[in-house]
This record gives structure tokens, sequence and C-alpha cells, in this order.
């Protein structure tokens, strides 16, 4: 059993504490949940770095940010620009999770995030014992909404009526 609490406090300090994170998984496709959540997150002030074997190995880019083969291969990059990776958001199946968590370990990342459905006990024991904490089947996206106000950003019937969208939360 994972020792990190899934708390409200806990999701909110996770959620404050960290900036730059890297979408494992990150699809191009605007319709993909990963993508959704991505720009949901990037639209909130977070920095967004994807790590996408396919679209890195053609030089490409999602949501304006360069892709990486690897989360090792981001870390390094930012470390260049002066920056580091503080979450490392999964979006693999369960089992792919172990050498991720590694990965997040050996950046120094803050949090290992595992999106809705994904589970993986002994990687997030490992990561734990490293000094992340470890969130297993949550949505950053859904989460973020949840504690900070985000719930109307496309299509959450809040009761307030308005014909603007917030572009920043003021949190």
């Amino acid at each position: 059993m994972l020792r990190t609490p899934d708390t409200i406090s806990t999701l909110r300090d996770v959620l404050t504490q960290c900036h730059t994170i890297a979408v494992v998984g990150l699809s191009p496709q605007w319709h993909r949940p990963s993508h959704f959540a991505a720009k949901y997150m990037q639209a909130h002030g977070y920095r967004v770095i994807p790590v996408n074997p396919l679209v890195a190995r053609e030089g490409g880019q999602i949501l304006g940010e360069t892709a990486y083969a690897s989360v090792t291969e981001a870390s390094a990059a930012l470390a260049a620009q002066g920056a580091r990776i503080d979450m490392v958001d999964c979006f693999r199946k369960s089992e792919d999770i172990p050498p991720l968590a590694a990965e997040a370990i050996a950046v120094g990342a803050q949090c290992l995030w595992l999106q809705l459905g994904v589970f993986n006990e002994a990687a997030g024991a490992q990561a734990e014992a490293a000094g992340l904490r470890v969130i297993q089947n949550r949505c950053v996206k859904i989460e973020h909404a949840r504690l900070f106000g985000g719930l109307g950003w496309m299509g959450v019937n809040t009761q307030v009526i308005s014909s603007k969208r917030l572009r920043r939360l003021p949190y």
C-alpha cells in the first residue's frame, strides 16, 4: 500500500508545487484524453513537456513544445535551459510504469502521477522510497479543475451565467 495520502490537501500541494509536467504518452491528436488534459494544464499556467517517441523521432512538437523520446532526454534538454521536471504524468498502461518510475526518480521529479485506471504498487513504492509523491488512478486535469475552480472550462455546468471564459484562474 502506498504511503502518499490521497487527500485534497495532498493533491492541492502537488498541483501548487509542480509547475513543469512531463506528460508521457501525450498524443498530438486533439481528441485524445492526454492532449485535452495537457492543453488544459498549459492554459492554466503549467509548462507541459511532451514525451512521445514517435513524434520525437520526427523532430515534432505537441502544443508548441518540442517532443522528447524519454523523460531522461526531456530532463537533459530542460536542464540546459535552467529548468527541471517537477511531475511525470503517465498516460500509459499499468505494466509500462516501472521504467517510467525509475526515470522520474533519476531526474529528481517531485511527483509520479498515474492517470485514471493506471495502478502499479511496486513502481509506486519504489518512487515513494526515493522521496516522490505518488498519485494513482487520478486525472490531473479533473483534480485541478475540482480543486481550483476550473470545472466550467469546456462544458461543465457550474450554474454561473457568463459569456466569457476565464483565461487564467485567480489562484
